[in-house]
């Protein structure tokens, strides 16, 4: 049988879910990547809440007139000042099974330039 790539990031996202939870002191900084789109939550596991969450389809962003990488920076920076708005400065990164390179890496050096450690 061959491994498509959605069972390839499905098992590598087990392999790191395994290792970062989030929690109070914590959370777990978790993104998605679609094709068009980039989503990120901060989510507290322990009570299984979303404390914050931006995307590149808000309107902010989505009017700007920037390549996706860009974006993602954008959508760094944006969750880093929502985090500061409800008084959380260090996560735990969950890249959901997607390598770390392109828009994913480009999201988490926003996020840190916005203020957020990890």
């Amino acid at each position: 049988m061959a491994i498509t790539k959605e069972f390839r990031r499905t098992r590598i996202k087990k392999r790191i879910r395994k290792v970062v939870t989030g929690d109070a002191s914590a959370p777990r900084l978790s993104v998605f990547r679609s094709n068009s789109d980039i989503y990120v939550q901060i989510i507290d596991d322990l009570k299984g809440h979303t404390l914050a969450a931006a995307s590149s389809s808000e309107a902010g962003i989505k009017d700007q007139k920037v390549n996706k990488s860009e974006k993602a920076a954008l959508v760094g920076k944006a969750i880093a000042q929502k985090a500061k708005e409800v008084g959380i400065d260090s996560v735990r990164f969950d890249r959901n099974g997607y390598l770390y390179h392109g828009r994913v890496k480009s999201l988490a050096e926003g996020a840190r330039e916005g203020g957020l450690k990890f």
